[in-house]
């Protein structure tokens, strides 16, 4: 028998609990709302009305989480380092609050057997509420060549200094017309403000501009620029130096790492 909707403010509580203080937001959302704007192929296999999660890190994740859990853990495998500070964070706080009920865990960097992303990352936030998701038919009149632009997501507070980690599906939890549909704040109002935007994150994401489309209320440390700045390939090295990992451990390998915004 699915949960009552009453549940989402207890699920998103729950969560805010245990992840806010590690600098992670949680949004809530209906997977109708996601699978109604994209084709039936990209469809998350759920009614409409279950409910679901989407996660985000903020500036300070990698001093409050990331930073501690070098500390407390290392790093294990060949994974991604800040992959795995995720994923134990998450699944800490899903096995914990929610033990005995049917969570579908998505992180932002897994795939399906058919190569596709388990879910869209910025579809599932501009539909939460929590950032708007600027892509190329916004733009009325451009004159990019048809090449490829790849759309961005601002959030209202940080700009484009955060990250989407992760979707959590309460299978169980389904939630009725009285959850009305949030709109994210559109924090680049303008078609110049958004050429510049989609401009600056296409063609010059490297030297973080499109971050600062707008004012944020916060930005990364140094360190964690000097982290991202890092190529993947070199960040084990970079951790190294820094102490959080034994100098003679060869089994973490940060090269699985995504360039962009949904990776840091």
């Amino acid at each position: 028998m699915a949960a009552p909707c009453a549940n989402v403010e207890s699920v998103t509580g729950l969560l805010k609990e245990r992840l806010l203080k590690c600098g992670f937001e949680v949004y809530p959302l209906k997977i109708g709302w996601y699978n109604s704007v994209l084709p039936s192929s990209l469809h998350l296999p759920y009614p409409d009305d279950t409910l679901a999660v989407v996660v985000l890190s903020t500036p300070c994740m990698f001093e409050q989480a990331f930073l501690p859990f070098l500390e407390k853990k290392g790093c294990q495998g060949l994974s991604d380092p800040i992959d795995q500070c995720v994923r134990h964070h998450i699944s800490s706080a899903v096995s914990e609050c929610f033990s005995g009920q049917k969570v579908d865990v998505r992180y932002d960097y897994e795939l399906l057997p058919s190569r596709k992303p388990k879910f869209l990352a910025q579809t599932a936030a501009h539909v939460s509420g929590a950032a708007y998701y600027y892509q190329k038919s916004y733009v009325t009149d451009h004159s990019w060549p048809k090449n490829k632009i790849f759309g961005v997501c601002v959030h209202p507070n940080y700009g484009g200094w955060f990250a989407i980690r992760a979707l959590l599906v309460f299978e169980d939890v389904t939630v009725g017309s009285e959850m009305l549909q949030p709109a994210p704040p559109d924090c680049v109002p303008t078609r110049e403000g958004r050429i510049q935007l989609l401009e600056a994150f296409n063609l010059h994401w490297q030297d973080y501009s499109y971050r600062d489309i707008i004012r944020a209320a916060e930005t990364y440390s140094q360190k964690q620029r000097d982290y991202f700045s890092t190529l993947p390939a070199q960040r084990f090295a970079l951790l190294r130096t820094w102490g959080f990992l034994p100098k003679e451990d060869d089994h973490c390998d940060p090269t699985s790492d995504r360039s962009g915004q949904v990776n840091g």
